[in-house]
């Protein structure tokens, strides 16, 4: 009979993992390339055949050209068979020569202060397309982006400096917005008629926290590339339950990938696996010749696509000296500079989270700018990982919010909650 194990026992017995959060326990083992991940999704496999997935926490597996990053979630506690699977993944990693690096995986969230969640939390699960749950937040279905949290607190009238960039295909992108506006009256940011055809696309909840929620279209590429759907990258999701045919696809995907030089992003999910250009990759010569391949290995085996659960995500930043607000958010989420000189962007260098954006703001906006905005966004890391990642925090320029705590402001006065999905051991 399995027992339940708490997460400082999981670390312990299983060292390569780290606990993040509700996303799971995870680490990432380097690989040279897709085909070498995709040699380990292989005995990821074999291994949850196994041992079983405990409580159906099957792991949820991010395949890239650098490496794997495996989740064991958190959805009814884990058990030691939950620890036996993770001992037999990094056992199978050494088996090809894969190293293990558990500072890797984190996971970046955001919450939202009102005293009104009953009206704000619907109007976003429809715009992204979550689940509601019981433990006040909104989660992605597919556990790819950011989750969102309420806090109770006092309402701030002036805009946010942070808003949010989402973008899903058309169809349900037109069908979603139709139905916050109607629910909420005229909800709509400053840009007035949601018009996206117009290039109107701004909508706000109650109390005015923005999204720009953008239609997506497909690709101009024919019927042997109909499967994908560009928000911002190419992107194509195939449900499957069964994890050998995801295996299937995702080794064939590789080597296409690997062929091609053209760095995708695979995700292994229970309910199917989403194919992933990243932002601007179908602008990429290699994208048409990309997805008319991934598309026929994916219809030679059988799956059909589907759109519905397609969705890019970014955070944007309102700032003054965009340098020295970018410089922090680099160092706080361990990202780098977009090499582009005519873009502002930071990401995630393996990919493995959502991207960041700054706009140019008025300074002579004072008083938004001294407001504390209605949003801040929470990032969790391994716990051995939090001290040094506060501490690269404030060398870039932030504050302590909060004595005692983990709460840093940017230079301007965005805030982030840095810390740790764990409890402490007790102690001796």
């Amino acid at each position: 009979m399995a027992e339940r194990v708490r997460g400082w026992e999981f670390q312990k017995a299983a060292e390569d993992w780290r606990v993040i959060s509700l996303s799971g326990i995870g680490t990432w083992f380097d690989a040279p390339s897709h085909r070498a991940g995709a040699a380990l999704v292989r005995r990821i496999a074999e291994v949850v055949a196994e041992h079983g997935a405990a409580d159906g926490n099957r792991p949820n597996i991010n395949l890239r050209g650098s490496g794997v990053e495996v989740w064991i979630p958190d959805e009814s506690g884990w058990t030691t068979d939950d620890v036996a699977v993770a001992q037999g993944i990094s056992a199978a990693a050494r088996d090809l020569g894969l190293t293990a690096d558990p500072s890797v995986p984190q996971e970046l969230e955001w919450s939202i202060d009102t005293l009104d969640e009953a009206t704000l939390s619907p109007f976003w699960q429809t715009l992204l397309g979550y689940e509601d749950t019981e433990n006040d937040h909104l989660l992605d279905p597919l556990r790819r982006d950011p989750r969102v949290w309420f806090y109770s607190t006092e309402p701030r009238p002036l805009r946010n400096r942070f808003h949010f960039d989402v973008a899903v295909p058309r169809e349900f992108a037109l069908q979603r917005a139709a139905e916050v506006t109607s629910r909420h009256g005229g909800g709509n940011g400053r840009g007035g008629e949601y018009a996206p055809e117009g290039g109107k696309a701004l909508l706000a909840d109650a109390e005015g926290n923005e999204v720009d929620y953008i239609p997506a279209g497909a690709p101009d590429l024919g019927e042997d590339a109909a499967d994908w759907w560009l928000p911002f990258g190419g992107q194509v999701f195939y449900p499957t339950d069964d994890l050998g045919q995801a295996v299937e696809l995702s080794e064939r995907v590789a080597g296409v990938a690997d062929d091609l030089r053209f760095p995708l992003m695979i995700d292994l999910r229970p309910a199917g696996v989403t194919i992933d250009t990243g932002k601007d990759g179908w602008e990429d010569k290699r994208f048409a010749p990309t997805a008319r391949e991934v598309q026929a290995i994916a219809r030679a085996i059988g799956l059909t696509s589907d759109p519905s659960r397609l969705r890019f995500f970014q955070v944007c930043i309102d700032a003054v000296d965009v340098p020295a607000v970018r410089a922090f958010w680099r160092a706080a989420l361990g990202y780098v500079n977009d090499p582009r000189e005519f873009v502002t962007d930071i990401y995630d260098p393996r990919r493995l989270n959502r991207e960041m954006i700054f706009q140019q703001m008025d300074p002579t906006d004072e008083a938004r700018r001294e407001q504390r905005n209605r949003i801040h966004l929470d990032l969790v890391v391994p716990d051995d990982q939090v001290e040094a990642r506060i501490a690269a925090a404030l060398a870039a320029g932030g504050r302590l919010t909060r004595e005692g705590g983990a709460t840093i402001a940017d230079p301007e006065g965005n805030e982030v909650d840095i810390g740790k999905g764990i409890a402490d051991p007790p102690s001796a």
